[in-house]
């Protein structure tokens, strides 16, 4: 049996990630392939201590001044949460045969939490996390981005605000300027419709013999 793939949906809060990342799973379906979606923070124990984090939900004691857990405190966490998720969901699926579609990946540490700490030390800390074989960024308008994201959530998360979304993105586009292997850029004000197109001709471009296009 051969091995699944791994690949990864990336872009800022309201890009539309979610939305491809479903399409994607059912069009992989529709030609016979299992594939499960994931994301992080992940829904394993380390990814719901960050979530609560994200949202003001944690914070430190009284004793240590009551606020919010430090970038630093953060960015280890995701680090940690990624080790976890590699090995307990995404390695044992791949194994299987099951393509596996991750809403955000390495690239999300180092452009968000690249924002506000050293980036060299968050790539550091990270360093061990395996490289996904296909990337989607969906690059996205921040002002877009926000109408999004105030249309589709009750709550906001720390970075879902127009100048860290404005620094994130520019964190994004500094990360990608060496044009990485295995980085497809997609415009992410299209439609719904066209960008799933544009990702499924990407896709076969790049495994042909997976899915039966050579």
């Amino acid at each position: 049996m051969s091995k699944g793939k791994f690949l990864v949906l990336e872009g800022i809060d309201g890009a539309g990630t979610t939305t491809q990342a479903a399409l994607l799973q059912a069009w992989l379906g529709s030609r016979g392939i299992k594939a499960i979606i994931t994301r992080e923070p992940s829904d394993g124990p380390v990814g719901s201590i960050i979530r609560n984090a994200l949202r003001s939900r944690i914070r430190l004691p009284e004793t240590a001044g009551s606020g919010p857990l430090a970038q630093e405190t953060i960015a280890l966490l995701f680090a940690a949460d990624r080790v976890d998720h590699l090995r307990s969901e995404i390695f044992p699926a791949i194994e299987r045969g099951v393509w596996v579609i991750s809403d955000r990946y390495v690239d999300s540490s180092v452009a968000y939490q690249g924002t506000l700490i050293d980036i060299d030390w968050v790539a550091a800390i990270n360093r061990y996390a395996s490289s996904p074989d296909l990337t989607f960024f969906l690059r996205v308008d921040v002002g877009v981005a926000l109408k999004r994201i105030g249309g589709s959530r009750v709550g906001r998360e720390l970075f879902e605000t127009k100048e860290l979304l404005q620094r994130v993105a520019k964190g994004y586009d500094r990360h990608y300027e060496s044009n990485p292997e295995n980085l497809v850029i997609l415009d992410s004000a299209r439609t719904v419709n066209r960008i799933h197109k544009a990702m499924i001709r990407h896709l076969t471009a790049r495994f042909p013999r997976e899915l039966g296009a050579g």
